[in-house]
């Protein structure tokens, strides 16, 4: 076997994005579900809130410490133990029988996701180099962006079918098939694939702090998201997460043996990256919510007619991801960037026209589409210019970052349109949308487009990703 190409490398990368699909699915698969199980086990409202918010805080909290932890214990390792919680923590929330219980699994499938995705996508990074890895991260992308729209049809059809429980059940034969699959198709590589980094000591107050900053951000973001940004249960753990992190500048730089090279989160790439990440997630995930609440509060639609809708999301946003990997290799980061958010931008305009009397199919899908198949380049400029160029030590907590970024878009974003749509969700949608929120909503993500359009053009790195960079298994 060449110490460049895995035989299976492909096949290992299929099952990879399984996996991470799975963890990006299991943020908007419960939405749909959620009506049908606060009524079945007889929860109150705080209570279901906290079944979205206990997986969403834990996954995105715990996202740069379980990167870190990729890079020191190594990378297989870390991803085969959250792939075991996360399975375990799934046949929980399938079971409970209770609000406690459920919240609890929920919480419990939040660690094992941060502890799996910067691992498997640090794999990724691993087993391939050159076109071949932008091609990869590319398909990586597209699961990422898609995972949410599916996640929204699949809780539809388990609500109408076998019933809510699937939702998580459905992750038993999947986290079975990859726990057995990823170390039978790495045979030999195994040891060499994500070896640690040498071992030091553990950094606790760096710990302790890389945790708190985005654990009280998250926190803040969903109380912004149901109460506004001016009640203190809202701006109070936002300023907490700005001591937290100056907090972890100030423990890092004094470390004899920090947890994190203060360095490697200036790096432009990486930060440029991530801040696309955070602008492309935002937009998405915060359009799943205006257009989820649209069809359901305002036309009626039940949950298996909501999730057919965002079929055509979902094949937007992968066909996007696929021609934008091929597009970054040849015309590179910045046009492809630039391009993205501008078709993004106007799909969002598209959307502002919206009344209880648009068709689905002809006054929402149309725009909705097109603003997933222009987000689809951005989410692969977003992933490939972060991960270019990195050292192999460092891949984890690069990966890390990346997903964080992408869950606290996910959390502002919607936190700032629930702001924006305000009382037209309040009433329950009754109050007319195109005279609202709504239209006010989508204006708003519309122009935020616009200018990461603006933006990517600028911060983007120039020229293309360097197809030399990277043997697959570095030591």
């Amino acid at each position: 076997m060449s110490a460049h190409h895995h035989p299976h490398r492909w096949r290992l990368l299929v099952v990879l994005c399984l996996a991470q699909f799975m963890l990006i699915a299991d943020v908007t698969v419960i939405n749909v579900a959620l009506p049908t199980v606060g009524e079945e086990l007889s929860l109150s409202a705080g209570a279901m809130t906290w079944v979205v918010t206990a997986y969403t805080l834990f996954f995105g909290s715990l996202l740069l410490l379980g990167g870190r932890l990729a890079d020191a214990v190594g990378k297989l390792r870390i991803f085969l133990a959250g792939l075991a919680l996360f399975t375990a923590a799934s046949i929980a929330a399938g079971l409970a029988t209770g609000g406690g219980m459920l919240i609890a699994a929920r919480s419990a499938q939040g660690v094992g996701a941060a502890l799996l995705s910067p691992a498997a996508m640090a794999l990724v990074v691993s087993l391939f180099h050159g076109p071949d890895r932008n091609r990869a991260l590319g398909t990586w992308a597209a699961v990422g962006g898609a995972g949410s729209a599916v996640g929204v049809l699949l809780g539809g059809v388990f609500v109408a079918g076998p019933g809510w429980e699937w939702v998580f059940f459905i992750n038993v034969p999947v986290g079975v098939l990859v726990l057995f699959a990823v170390p039978f198709l790495l045979g030999d590589a195994r040891a060499r694939t994500g070896a640690p980094a040498a071992p030091s000591r553990l950094d606790l107050p760096g710990a302790l702090t890389l945790t708190a900053a985005p654990a009280f951000l998250i926190y803040g973001l969903v109380q912004a998201r149901d109460h506004g940004f001016g009640d203190v249960s809202a701006w109070l753990p936002l300023a907490l997460a700005l001591l937290a992190g100056a907090g972890f500048v100030a423990v890092e730089r004094a470390a004899a043996e920090p947890l994190v090279r203060l360095e490697l989160l200036v790096r432009r790439s990486l930060v440029t990256g991530s801040l696309i990440m955070l602008a492309a997630s935002g937009l998405l995930i915060s359009a799943f919510f205006l257009t989820s609440f649209y069809l359901q509060h305002v036309l009626g639609y039940g949950a298996l007619g909501t999730g057919l809708a965002f079929l055509p999301v979902a094949v937007a946003v992968t066909a996007g991801a696929h021609l934008g990997s091929r597009a970054v290799q040849t015309l590179g980061w910045r046009p492809v960037g630039a391009g993205g958010f501008a078709l993004a931008a106007v799909g969002a305009w598209l959307l502002t026209g919206l009344s209880p009397d648009s068709g689905v199919w002809s006054g929402l899908v149309p725009g909705f589409t097109l603003l997933s198949l222009g987000l689809g380049p951005a989410f692969v400029c977003a992933t490939t210019a972060a991960m270019n160029r990195l050292p192999h030590h460092d891949t984890g907590l690069a990966s890390g970052l990346v997903n964080t970024a992408h869950e606290l878009g996910a959390s502002l974003g919607v936190a700032v349109l629930a702001t924006l749509v305000g009382a037209g969700l309040e009433g329950g949608g009754a109050a007319p949308v195109g005279a609202g929120g709504f239209d006010d909503a989508f204006t708003a993500c519309a122009l935020i487009a616009a200018v990461a359009a603006l933006a990517a053009a600028f911060l983007l790195p120039p020229g293309r990703p360097d197809p030399a960079h990277g043997p697959a298994f570095a030591h």
